[in-house]
């Protein structure tokens, strides 16, 4: 009982972290989809391939480095929208991918 007690407080608990939004980025404006981002910190944009007709891309976006993993940071991309082929969104991206820089970007939307 004990057993099966502890189980489901740990699945009550790790529950909210499994849930992340996802989005279609061709559907919604910039400016929403950057509100999305920024209200609930971190999701997944859909969005059609520029290279290969047909097929879909997904990615997760956040606000900044602080809902990316310990060994990575926020940096700047673009997604496209329904009025912006190319709005400037964030996502994590390797500590590596620096070069050796000292300091870590902050970027933050």
């Amino acid at each position: 009982m004990k057993k099966t007690a502890l189980l489901l407080s740990f699945a009550l608990i790790a529950s909210p972290a499994m849930a992340i939004s996802r989005y279609n980025s061709q559907s919604m404006t910039c400016q929403s989809a950057r509100a999305a981002i920024h209200n609930e910190g971190a999701v997944i944009f859909r969005y059609p391939s520029k290279r290969v007709p047909g097929m879909a891309l997904y990615d997760r976006y956040v606000r900044n480095s602080r809902f990316c993993d310990g060994n990575k940071y926020a940096e700047w991309t673009r997604i496209p929208t329904k009025d912006n082929p190319s709005c400037r969104v964030l996502n994590c991206q390797n500590i590596d991918n620096l070069d050796g820089m000292i300091l870590v970007p902050d970027n933050s939307l």
